[in-house]
């Protein structure tokens, strides 16, 4: 199947709704487009240098739990929230009252 020709899937009228049902995609594929060869053969190799950067970090686990942390507070900053990391990593009853409540603007 060439790539260009692919659909991912189409929307089915169910009762009040549409649902999306995605097509079948065990295709042998075919392109035209030389640089998706490029991205593909680059692709390995960044897998590769990535698996090798986690080997340095002592808790795989630990790190993406405080990447995850993180981004939850940059997420409630946008939301209003003023807490830091440091709270974030409290039980819900050590933080501040006032820390507690979202601040609008």
């Amino acid at each position: 199947m060439n790539l260009k020709d692919f659909k991912a899937g189409i929307y089915i009228q169910q009762y009040k709704y549409k649902s999306f049902s995605p097509a079948e995609i065990n295709h042998t594929w075919v392109w035209t487009e030389p640089s998706i060869n490029t991205l593909l053969e680059r692709a390995p190799q960044t897998l590769g240098e990535l698996n090798g950067l986690s080997s340095i970090v002592p808790d795989i686990d630990l790190f993406i739990q405080m990447h995850i942390m993180k981004e939850t507070n940059k997420s409630s900053r946008i939301e209003g929230t003023k807490t830091s990391i440091d709270e974030n990593l409290m039980k819900k009853e050590e933080v501040a009252p006032k820390k507690k409540t979202t601040g609008k603007r």
